[in-house]
This record gives structure tokens, sequence and C-alpha cells, in this order.
């Protein structure tokens, strides 16, 4: 009951924050952004864990496409189009009601840092992935502007982030992502505009967008990964369906292959026996 309570502080947490102007100026930049994304990444089955605020399927073409949240919203607050996301109610991220190797694409939206096992959520998804599935992943980024600020909260000063937020850096990641078998395909980074709280300040610090990313890409608030799930090849060594018998008796003719001299002619038999020939009888007989 206690870690249900404390997720579902978070989930509120959260879902305030996006509601507020820096909230959806983070939300406008994954939504770009993810839909470019998933946009070239084809299979059958795509997932969206978590934060029904965003539709990160949005551009994506698989024929099944849904969201899995342990909370139900009217997307229309937030995607402006009128329509609503699909979502599947989950109780914990940690334990995927998902066949193994049935998903081709995993989006994660801020889920590993409000998670209570992040570690255990990677391995799930690992475990639903199929070969070569990817997984693009999304969070705030400890190391800008905005994660200075949520430090400062331990100085007195009010939160800017969720305070329930757990925010992994960069390198963090991709280490974990590394210990699962992931390759790391591509990265991104966004929201360079300080931790104002206003629309006017935020459209005010707009030009901070292409500078950041041209002169500061790694001080961005937030960043974007994918990654492909990598699986080691098996090498067939034979044919394990052929029964044994048959085996030896294509190896026979090559065995058992003797060699008779007289003074007159040479000849060549081929036993079709068991037994392979000596090669000391073969040898004697040449003499």
């Amino acid at each position: 009951m206690d870690q249900l309570a404390t997720a579902g502080a978070a989930d509120g947490a959260l879902s305030a924050f996006l509601r507020s102007p820096p909230g959806r100026y983070a939300l406008a930049w994954e939504q770009q952004h993810l839909a470019a994304c998933v946009a070239d990444i084809f299979g059958y089955h795509a997932l969206q864990l978590g934060m029904p605020e965003i539709d990160a399927l949005r551009e994506n073409r698989m024929p099944l496409r849904f969201c899995a949240s342990d909370r139900l919203l009217d997307a229309r607050l937030y995607n402006g189009d009128g329509e609503h996301t699909r979502v599947a109610v989950i109780n914990r991220y940690e334990e995927l009601p998902f066949a193994s190797a049935s998903i081709d694409l995993v989006v994660m939206p801020h889920i590993l840092e409000f998670a209570q096992e992040p570690h255990q959520v990677l391995r799930e998804v690992d475990r639903v992935l199929v070969p070569e599935g990817h997984v693009v992943i999304t969070g705030f980024n400890p190391g800008s502007l905005w994660g200075l600020r949520q430090m400062m909260v331990r100085l007195g000063m009010s939160e800017f982030l969720p305070r329930a937020g757990q925010f992994i850096a960069l390198p963090r990641l991709k280490d974990w992502l590394k210990l699962l078998s992931f390759e790391v395909n591509r990265g991104r980074f966004g929201c360079y505009a300080p931790s104002v709280r206003s629309d006017k300040w935020l459209g005010r610090w707009r030009f901070m967008e292409k500078a950041g990313d041209r002169w500061w890409p790694v001080l961005g608030s937030v960043y974007m990964l994918t990654a492909v799930k990598r699986v080691r090849g098996m090498r067939l060594i034979g044919p394990a369906w052929k029964r044994k018998e048959e085996r030896a008796r294509a190896l026979v003719p090559v065995a058992n292959r003797s060699l008779l001299v007289t003074g007159e002619a040479a000849s060549v038999r081929v036993d079709d026996g068991e037994q392979a020939a000596n090669d000391a009888a073969l040898r004697s007989r040449r003499r």
C-alpha cells in the first residue's frame, strides 16, 4: 500500500507540473521529436508506457498502437486535436502484462525517473521487446538549468520539477542499457530555456533553442534516447534432425574403401558395412 500511495503521489505531482507553462513547453518539445523519431520504426506492436498527456505514437505506422498507464486522462486537454489516446490501465510498470518478445517498440516518457524500481522496469522492457526491437526514453536532465534549479530545493527554495522524481543522468542511463545488451542508437537534448514559470518569460527565451542546439547541446533540460535490443545469434553446427544411422551410412563409402593389388591388375572395392577400414591393413595390402 505504501508503494502504491507513493506512486500515486508522484503521478499527481508530474501531472500537475505538465499542466503548468514549463510543463506544456516540455510536452510540446517531446511531442514534436517523438513523432519524428517513431515515424520510421516499423513492426506490428507499439507500446507507450505511462504519461497519457502525450500521444508519443501518433506518427507511428504499426497496426497496433496503444498506451499502458496507471491512470486515465482526457488527452484532449493536451493534444488539442479532439482525439482520445487508447489507454490500457496497469498497476505496476515493474510487472508488465505482456508476453515475452511480443512488442516491437516501447516508448517510455519520464517513466524511469518516477518508478519505484527503475532497473526492474528496464528488465521488463527488455523481456517484452522482440530481438532488434526499439526503446525510446525521455527524461529530465539533472545537468541542466532546470536540474540546477531543482538542486536548490535543498537550500530552501521552492521546487520547480516534481520532488518525487529521481532524475537520471544520460551517461548513467547508457550504462544501464549497455548491461542489458541494448545498443544506443541516437539521442537528443532540448528545452534550453531557464526555469521560469510563465508563458511570457518562456516566449522571451525561445531564442535559446537554436543557440543551445549549436553551442551547449548537452545542457538541455529534457533528453530523448533511442536504443535497440541486440541478441547474439546462434551458430548451427549441423542438421540435428538426421538419425545416427543415416549419418554413419553416409560416411561408409569413403571410410571402407579397400584397394586390392595383384600382379596383373588393381581394383577398388567399397564395403557397405558398419565398421570403418583400417589404415594399417590398407598399407599392408598395398605392399
